[in-house]
């Protein structure tokens, strides 16, 4: 059983910056890729990144150049660098994982972007 707890999420002016953060229980984190995903109202889930084990990263069109996903084992925690927010970027945000078939999703935590 993994167990995934977002939290960072808030009210931010077009432009501004925030970091999420991921919180993993167990030492499977350490061998799993992670990724980040988006929810906005009426639309469907999109996927924003992701994070290798080793830590390769690739992201959606849509925040690339603005989001950096990075992750520190040592904590069990992934990050959500947003820099240069739109508001449209105004969603739940979640994390996840898949180990051995089994996905394991975090409760999310909405970022709103708006002055």
């Amino acid at each position: 059983q993994v167990q995934l707890v977002e939290s960072g999420g808030g009210l931010v002016q077009p432009g501004g910056s925030l970091r999420l953060s991921c919180a993993a229980s167990g030492s499977i984190f350490r061998i799993t890729t992670m990724a980040w995903y988006r929810q906005a109202p009426g639309k469907q889930r999109e996927l924003v990144g992701s994070i290798s084990s080793s830590g390769s990263t690739k992201y959606a069109d849509s925040v690339k150049g603005r989001f950096t996903i990075s992750r520190d084992n040592a904590k069990n925690t992934m990050y959500l660098q947003m820099n240069s927010l739109k508001p449209e970027d105004t969603a739940v945000y979640s994390c996840a994982t898949n180990v051995f078939g089994n996905e394991f999703w975090g409760q999310g935590t909405q970022v709103t972007v708006s002055s």
